[in-house]
C-alpha cells in the first residue's frame, strides 16, 4: 500500500498552474557542472512552495535523475536516522515509488548512520511537502526518504551516501529540506526585537548559516543552529552539505530566499520564518 497523505494541507490546492503562477518567470540560474543536491524548505506551499519549485526547475534544467534521495527534517522523537525503504507516497499528482534497490544498497553500505524505519515518518511534513513538486518535475523519478536526525552523525551520513553513489554511478540527486531562523514571539525567539530592525536582525541571523552550507562547512551547521536558532533541520542540511562536498562541490549557490513575512506582511514585523532554496554543483 501507498503511504497516504499525511500533510496535504501544506500544499492543498497543488496543480501544474499552481506551479508555474508560483515560478513566475524564474531563469534558472546557469550552472557550469551538473547539480549534485539541493535544500528546499517545507513550509506549506503559500509561504515557501515557490522556493522549493525553483530548485527543482533548476534540477530540471540540467539533470534527469532516477532517483531523488530526501533528507528530511525531525520534528518528533526518533532515536536515528530512518530509511523509508518500501512501496511508495501518494501525491496529487500520482504516486513517487520508492527506488527499494537503492535503498536496500544504502542501508548496506551506510548502515551505522541509519535504520530501516517507515514508522519514523508518519506524523512527519518535511519530505512529504516535496513529493508533489518531484512529481511534478521528474514524472519518472523513484525516491528514497531518509529523516536526519540533528546530532554528530548527520556529516557522516551525509558522506557514506555520496561516496556510495560515486562508487555505484547511481543516477541520483540529494535533497535535504529545511526552514530557518523561527522569529516571533510564538517561537520564545526575538533577540532582534520587532519592526524593520527586527526583520533584518532574522534575516543575519538566516544569512549566517547559508553561508556555511554556501563554503561547504557542514560539520559547523548543527554548532550553529543550536546557537542561533537559525534551522530547524541543521541534520538534514548538514548531511546534504557533505554529501555534495563528497560529491565534488566546490560551493553551494543560493537559488532563492525569503521569509514569509515577506511572502505574507502585516503591518508591523512581527514574526516570520526564513526560507531558502540552493543547488550544489559536483565534479
Amino acid at each position: 500500500m501507498p503511504r497516504r497523505q499525511y500533510a496535504a494541507n501544506f500544499y492543498m490546492g497543488a496543480s501544474k498552474a499552481w506551479i508555474e503562477k508560483a515560478l513566475g518567470g524564474f531563469v534558472p540560474p546557469k550552472l557550469d557542472v551538473l547539480p549534485v543536491a539541493g535544500v528546499v524548505p517545507h513550509a506549506g506551499w503559500d509561504f515557501s512552495g515557490a522556493v522549493s519549485a525553483k530548485v527543482f526547475q533548476t534540477i530540471k534544467s540540467y539533470r534527469d535523475p532516477e532517483t531523488f534521495i530526501l533528507f528530511g527534517t525531525v520534528h518528533r522523537p526518533i532515536t536515528d536516522n530512518a530509511l523509508y525503504s518500501r512501496g511508495a507516497w501518494l501525491t496529487p499528482f500520482g504516486e513517487v515509488a520508492i527506488d527499494e534497490n537503492l535503498a536496500d544498497q544504502l542501508l548496506e553500505f551506510a548502515g551505522r548512520f541509519l535504520c530501516k524505519d517507515e514508522s519514523a515518518h508518519d506524523y512527519e511534513h518535511s519530505i512529504e511537502v516535496q513529493m508533489p513538486l518531484l512529481k511534478h518535475f521528474f514524472p519518472q523519478a523513484k525516491a528514497v526518504p531518509i529523516s536526519v536526525l540533528p546530532d554528530g552523525r548527520a556529516p557522516a551520513l551525509g558522506k557514506s551516501i555520496a561516496e556510495y553513489l560515486k562508487q555505484s554511478r547511481a543516477n541520483a540527486v540529494i535533497i535535504g529540506t529545511t526552514d530557518l531562523t523561527h522569529y516571533g514571539d510564538a517561537y520564545y525567539f526575538t533577540r532582534g526585537g520587532y519592526g524593520p530592525k527586527g526583520h533584518e536582525w532574522m534575516k543575519r541571523n538566516d544569512q549566517r548559516i547559508i553561508e556555511l552550507a554556501t563554503v561547504l562547512k557542514a560539520e559547523e551547521i548543527i554548532p550553529e543552529a543550536n546557537k542561533s536558532q537559525n534551522a530547524c533541520g541543521p541534520g538534514a542540511m548538514a548531511a546534504t552539505v557533505a554529501a555534495a562536498r563528497a560529491l565534488g562541490c566546490k560551493a553551494g549557490q543560493t537559488v532563492a530566499y525569503t521569509t514569509s513575512f515577506d511572502v505574507m506582511p502585516e503591518r508591523e514585523f512581527r514574526m516570520a520564518v526564513g526560507y531558502v532554496g540552493m543547488v550544489f554543483c559536483g565534479s
